[in-house]
This record gives C-alpha cells, structure tokens and sequence, in this order.
C-alpha cells in the first residue's frame, strides 16, 4: 500500500526507522549499513525530510544523527500510517485488546529498531488464555502477511525480574494504565 503512494524505498525505510519508534535515532553511515543502501541516495532523502521539518538533526562530534520530530504537526498522522502499513494497527486491535487482562505489550526486535520484517516480534505482559492467544495471532498472521512471534510474562515475573529484552530496543504498543 505504502509503496503505491511513496515509490522511494529508501523514504518507505527511512519512515518505518524514524516513524514506527519516535525514539530511534540514525546517521548516515549507520542508515546505510542497516538499509544495505547507498549513501547519497539516503543522504538526499535524509535532507528532504530535515527541511520539511519531519526530522530534526544534531551533531554527536563528527556524526549529524537523525530523529523524528514529534511536535511536528503531521507526526502522529505519520505514524498512524506506519502502523497500519507494519499492520501493528491490527496486531494491537485483533490481539491485544481480546486478550483481557493484558498489562503492556512492547513490541520489539527488528520492527522496534524501525526495520521491515516478515516477523513481528511481541512481549507480552499480563495473564491471558495462551489457547485464545494463538488463535488470535493466528488470525491477525493472515490479516497483516506477517508471522507474530511472541513472549509472555505475568505481571509479577515482569514487575519482579530484570527483563533484559527492554534494555533492546522496544516500542510500548499497549499500556493498561494500572
């Protein structure tokens, strides 16, 4: 869908990096390893969004890194969109919310550090009917074209242990406000 509107790649990948996790940052070199993309191509796409103001840049010694500018007026209009194309969107309202008693969920892996993937990769907290939930993912699998491989944890293992997945990039998608 996304490539139907935006024929540039490297703008699709860029908007998934920055977009999807407002909290990820990138220079250029870095975005040319992860994307396996050419520099100039990246840095003329880098600059466009700099000047529209959807990126905002500072200078960590010789390095100009990147990150989304959240007070944007079209931020989360941006980031609306970039979850539906991931199909988070759907993940979110066809498994989270019929789950019941969910906590949080983040997601993480190759999603979270805004890189695109066949897989989704989510963490779980709460206590939930693991029949149920494989059901679940197994609908919404067909509903975004994507595999969801998942953890989970029960509140207390969550609030009581050190998780190091978290310290790894991760995106909370859902938060229950307990």
């Amino acid at each position: 869908m996304l490539s139907t509107l935006i024929t540039s790649k490297t703008r699709i990948k860029l908007l998934l990096k920055f977009f999807l996790n407002p909290k990820n940052k990138g220079y250029l070199k870095n975005l040319e390893t992860e994307f396996a993309d050419s520099s100039n191509g990246i840095r003329i796409e880098l600059n466009k969004f700099e000047e529209a103001g959807l990126l905002t840049a500072e200078h960590i010694g010789n390095k100009k890194v990147f990150k989304a500018n959240q007070t944007h007026p079209l931020f989360k209009d941006i980031h609306s969109i970039v979850l539906k194309y991931t199909g988070i969107d759907q993940v979110i309202e066809k498994v989270i919310l019929g789950l019941g008693n969910v906590y949080r969920a983040y997601l993480v892996g190759s999603f979270a550090n805004g890189l695109e993937s066949d897989v989704l990769d989510i963490l779980i907290i709460g206590n939930v009917d693991r029949d149920y939930l494989i059901t679940l993912i197994d609908k919404a699998e067909k509903l975004i074209g994507k595999k969801i491989r998942y953890l989970i944890y029960s509140k207390e293992e969550f609030l009581a242990s050190q998780i190091s997945i978290l310290e790894k990039e991760h995106l909370l998608i859902w938060n229950s406000n307990d």
